[in-house]
């Protein structure tokens, strides 16, 4: 079990590096740096001319080492994630990117958690309930759920929310993520309900996929499993159909869910981002489309290292949580 996990392990090393590379070459492409949208600032606003805003801007470069070559700014920024555990500094926030993404990644990651288990528990259950029941109304409803969960997207489907929660019932839990009263307080009982009662739109659109998902890949696999020669063994020897089902076919339906797992994080946290933006939620998914408009390159190439780091572990997981189910996998 040992070597399977180092070989893994030593395996994700490399791919975050390339990884790294690629994320900061495509954030660097769009012309221009944030010592332009600073001197456009300067100038719209009056206080220069441009003659004078563009040699601000010049300055502005040479004091961050936005003038240096592309390679050499990512070399200065690897050497900083590595050497010293910094994403750089951001020129909006004026701060290092490494505090903006502790404060914010949190809540990020409690809101990708909560719609992955939403997303996982409900469409499995789902899943199973249509394979049981197959071509009835139940699984009928099932599969247009599915279909239509899949096809409309996720910032339509926050667009909507948005408009029924505002415009229709007036709710004031929208925009923020939790009450001011409980903002600065330690994590109780009380304050996690408050945090759910702004925080469930974002957590339903961001797993709505992932119900649909999960039920469609478990129905599948479920009913190739009922109609295998080991549940037909299991059924002549006099087993109750729940046995059979419970005991059987499901563990070996949730192959497919649990390799799903390595993904499912950045998939999760791809909907929030979605959902989060028109909502306006104080994650990094705002942050990071604002740095993004405004080249604020080191927030936006912390986010995607980040986003890249969670996706190789989760695969990471996912490869030793079927190592487990399946010893099989070991001699892989």
């Amino acid at each position: 079990m040992l070597p399977f996990i180092l070989r893994r392990f030593l395996a994700t090393i490399p791919l975050l590096i390339g990884i790294s590379m690629v994320s900061f070459l495509i954030i660097q492409l769009p012309p221009g740096d944030f010592a332009t949208t600073y001197q456009n600032t300067l100038v719209n606003q009056g206080n220069l001319s441009p003659e004078a805003a563009e040699k601000a801007a010049d300055e502005y470069r040479k004091l961050y080492g936005l003038d240096k070559p592309v390679w050499q700014q990512y070399l200065r920024w690897i050497e900083g994630i590595v050497m010293r555990g910094e994403f750089g500094y951001s020129f909006a926030y004026k701060k290092d990117v490494g505090e903006l993404i502790a404060e914010r990644l949190p809540r990020t990651l409690f809101l990708a958690l909560a719609a992955h288990l939403i997303s996982t528990v409900l469409g499995i259950v789902i899943g199973i309930y249509s394979a049981t029941h197959q071509y009835k109304l139940g699984d009928n409803l099932a599969t247009i759920f599915a279909f239509t969960a899949t096809a409309v997207p996720r910032f339509f489907m926050a667009l909507i929310l948005v408009y029924f929660l505002v415009i229709e019932v007036g709710s004031p839990y929208v925009n923020r993520f939790t009450s001011p009263q409980f903002a600065f307080e330690p994590m109780s009982w009380a304050k996690f309900l408050d945090i759910l009662k702004y925080t469930w739109p974002v957590i339903l659109i961001a797993g709505f996929g992932g119900i649909a998902r999960n039920m469609r890949v478990m129905r599948g696999n479920l009913l190739d499993g009922l109609n295998a020669q080991y549940v037909t063994t299991a059924r002549s020897k006099g087993l109750t159909e729940r046995a059979v089902i419970y005991k059987h076919a499901v563990p070996n339906a949730l192959h497919p869910i649990i390799m799903y797992q390595g993904t499912v994080l950045p998939y999760m946290i791809q909907g929030e981002l979605e959902a989060a933006i028109v909502l306006n939620m104080p994650s990094l998914a705002p942050m990071f489309y604002s740095s993004l408009a405004i080249q604020d390159i080191y927030v936006s190439g912390g986010f995607l290292f980040i986003y890249a780091a969670l996706l190789v572990t989760g695969n990471l997981v996912a490869d030793i949580l079927l190592m487990l189910v399946d010893p099989r996998i070991r001699l892989g």
